[in-house]
């Protein structure tokens, strides 16, 4: 699960298929990310004190990640993301497409360093 929140995605199944928007929030222990205007469903509130007017409000609920695709920000193609270890040692995310270094997951570590 390389995908984190801000990055730009592609929603590859589903009644968004298509659609192209931001990643707000990643849940790791399900597996779903909430994505910006994406996945929009109705949640029916009760009149209360926080909904006085009560009604219908929008709001998007979260896709399974493997519905999503990341979209290289040098390249423009959505593509999958890879892991490997910079110069330094750091691991970094990379897109498969053109190779192009999408962030570091982790600091560099000595032992990781290329000589």
């Amino acid at each position: 699960m390389l995908i984190r929140s801000g990055d730009h995605v592609e929603v590859i199944a589903g009644a968004d298929r298509g659609t192209k928007s931001r990643v707000i929030q990643v849940d790791r222990t399900t597996g779903k990310a909430l994505v910006e205007n994406v996945n929009r469903v109705y949640k029916h509130v009760r009149r209360s004190q926080k909904h006085p007017q009560g009604g219908r409000l929008s709001k998007e609920m979260p896709l399974q990640l493997s519905n999503l695709l990341y979209i290289c920000s040098s390249c423009g193609s959505r593509t999958r993301l890879g892991a490997r270890f910079s110069a330094e040692g750091a691991k970094e995310r990379f897109c498969k497409k053109c190779g192009a270094s999408a962030g570091e997951i982790s600091p560099a570590h000595v032992g990781h360093a290329k000589k």
